[in-house]
């Protein structure tokens, strides 16, 4: 009877895993696409390039993979246990002596599995792909360069501040050139050059000017002053996209800044309480996996056989699932508000597990005899 219920189990975990993958990479993808337009734009106005698209899109698998794992094992776990019962294979299973915790092993090892596999990702690599990705967000959506060179057109650069670039060659070699700065309510000054190239410091960018003039004007137009040159070149006052300090939200902190920072300087106790929360979650969510399973395996495994198919379990365990998420969120964002209600977290994603754990393993009651 071992060795069967071992062929079972290693049977049935080989095609919930299979299933499980296959299931995660389809949403994976199908997630990764949609989210993807959102950053065409970059491509578009930003001039950024197709390898640094697939870079930027590429860092919110992890953020994906976390919210699809628990779903796709889920699913699984449901498709895998309604065919078997279909096929009457869990009514031979349960003849031969299986009971519904022994009927359960092979998914539970899976959901130990993904609850690991989620663990890590949650505490590891969602914050270090949310950081990676919102600096080089920040850089692109920062960087004067591409804001600058938009060909045959008058950009802002900055209040007061604007740019023409007639052309840019492939060589970034700039031609015709116009900058016109009204900042200073003493003066306006307006250069032109033939061409000129956009050159890169550490205190912002600069433009080398070949073969033009500067005209500067004083306030009210009194006088004008004229200046030819060969070279110049011209500091736009900006800072680099490093010189401010950007402020990182909570998804992409340390567990250690997320429970261990306190309110001062740009930190509010708004933001610490966000800190909090965000990382109770990340100690919480995972079980969402192993909770969302255990709804799926007791709505399957748990009572008679009923002539009625499996889809009125399948939409009912369905229904915890879309019930037990719900109760996550919104014992998160109770939390944010009253840190004292920090227990509702753990109460809403602990609790369906050791309910579902206690409705496996407890005995079947057995129906009392029809009197004659």
């Amino acid at each position: 009877m071992a060795r069967s219920t071992g062929l079972i189990t290693r049977y049935l975990l080989r095609h919930l895993t299979v299933g499980t993958v296959l299931v995660t990479i389809v949403l994976c993808l199908l997630v990764w696409l949609t989210q993807s337009l959102r950053f065409v734009d970059l491509i578009i106005n930003q001039g950024l390039s197709v390898a640094g698209f697939l870079k930027l899109t590429v860092l919110l698998l992890p953020s994906f993979l976390a919210i699809v794992l628990p779903i796709a094992l889920f699913a699984v776990i449901l498709f895998v246990y309604a065919r078997l019962t279909s096929d009457r294979e869990l009514v031979v299973l349960r003849a031969a002596g299986l009971s519904p915790l022994g009927l359960a092993r092979p998914a539970l090892i899976l959901a130990l599995l993904v609850t690991l596999a989620n663990y890590a990702v949650t505490l590891h690599f969602i914050p270090q792909s949310v950081r990676d990705f919102r600096e080089l967000q920040w850089e692109v959506e920062n960087d004067l360069s591409k804001v600058m060179l938009k060909e045959g057109a008058f950009s802002q650069v900055a209040r007061g501040l604007t740019v023409y670039v007639r052309q840019r060659t492939s060589r970034d070699e700039l031609l015709g050139i116009l900058v016109h700065d009204s900042r200073s309510p003493e003066k306006e000054v307006t250069w032109m050059a033939e061409r000129g190239a956009l050159i890169h410091t550490d205190n912002g960018p600069r433009v080398l000017m070949i073969n033009g003039n500067s005209q500067e004007l004083s306030a009210g137009g009194q006088r004008l002053s004229l200046l030819y040159f060969d070279s110049y070149t011209l500091d736009f006052g900006l800072a680099g996209p490093h010189d401010e300090e950007r402020f990182r939200d909570a998804r992409e902190r340390s567990m250690k800044e997320l429970l261990a920072t306190e309110a001062g300087g740009f930190l509010s106790e708004t933001d610490i309480r966000r800190f909090r929360v965000e990382g109770h979650k990340r100690l919480t969510a995972p079980l969402l996996t192993l909770g969302f399973a255990l709804i799926a395996l007791t709505m399957l495994l748990n009572g008679q056989f009923s002539r009625h198919g499996t889809t009125p379990r399948v939409l009912g365990a369905i229904t915890l699932m879309v019930g037990l998420q719900g109760a996550q969120l919104g014992a998160a964002n109770v939390a944010a508000n009253r840190l004292d209600l920090l227990p509702l977290l753990y109460l809403s994603t602990v609790l369906p597990v050791l309910v579902g754990f206690y409705v496996l393993a407890r005995p079947p009651r057995l129906k009392a005899p029809v009197a004659a």
